[in-house]
């Protein structure tokens, strides 16, 4: 046992020495706290920012606003070119454009949203336009409400509601999920899902797939109730800038039950294999 000569507390008076809680920041409303005298009255007499009294109230209402929009309240503009493309099956060759867009805040932004196709040497086959107010959820989901313009060459035009969700899923899938309803009482949904797998930094491989729902037959539209139709595909482009990227792929499409039906008794496919060209930008 050491003796006395070697503690180093030896001869010390250790009995006026506090043995509670340490003083140390914690909750205000924390017992082990010591206690706080309360603020003086002068304190909070003065206005509510000091700095308005040396560079004027309404210069400092005008900086103020600058930070809050600089520190978070930023508001931008893009357009994303998702796929603008070509494609070549065994019969025919097509052209496809997918295009968004949007403008406004981290919260709240205004969203549109293009899509379209066709044949080449041919008429266009159909497109759509969708306005919609986007409110951000949590930080990577947006709920997202507005309208959607249908145009087709060989038919009526239709207008719809719609109501969806977009955002960035588990593993890094984007995904843009909707319902529509039509002014006809037209009920029916979409489910987009793509994911970048980079092979180098400038190489990258897109799985995609894109799902179609209706509530109900729509003869005129050649869709049949349930599950419509499925595209799954892969895309393999090059990124010469990150605005920039050219791309080449396979995209696989399969309709089903009455939709299929539809189609083969005008005397098309149901299911089609094709090579697609195009290219991914954004500004």
């Amino acid at each position: 046992m050491a003796s006395a000569q070697d503690d180093p507390h030896a001869g010390h008076d250790m009995s006026t020495m506090s043995m509670g809680p340490p003083d140390v920041p914690t909750s205000a409303d924390n017992p082990g706290r010591p206690p706080e005298e309360a603020l003086p009255a002068a304190a909070l007499s003065g206005p509510a920012h000091a700095a308005d009294m040396i560079f004027g109230a309404e210069e400092m209402t005008a900086a103020r606003r600058t930070l809050v929009r600089e520190n978070g309240d930023v508001r931008t503009t893009a357009v994303i070119i998702d796929r603008l493309e070509a494609g070549f099956g065994s019969e025919d060759e097509t052209y496809l454009w997918d295009v968004q867009g949007w403008s406004g805040g981290d919260i709240n932004r205004f969203w549109w949203k293009s899509e379209g196709e066709g044949d080449f040497g041919g008429e266009l086959e159909d497109a759509e336009l969708q306005a919609l107010y986007s409110r951000a959820v949590t930080p990577f989901w947006d709920v997202q409400a507005g309208l959607r313009q249908d145009f087709r060459a060989d038919g009526e035009d239709t207008t719809h509601l719609v109501l969806g969700l977009q955002g960035l899923a588990p593993y890094w899938w984007e995904i843009d999920a909707a319902a529509f309803l039509s002014t006809k009482g037209d009920l029916t949904a979409r489910v987009e899902a793509e994911y970048d797998q980079r092979i180098t930094q400038r190489l990258i491989l897109q799985p995609r797939m894109e799902i179609e729902f209706a509530a109900s037959d729509i003869p005129e539209l050649e869709i049949g109730s349930g599950l419509s139709s499925v595209e799954a595909g892969l895309r393999l482009r090059y990124e010469f800038r990150k605005e920039f990227a050219p791309y080449v792929g396979v995209e696989w499409s399969r309709a089903f039950g009455d939709t299929a039906d539809y189609i083969e008794a005008r005397g098309g496919e149901a299911e089609d294999t094709r090579l697609v060209v195009g290219l991914k930008a954004w500004f």
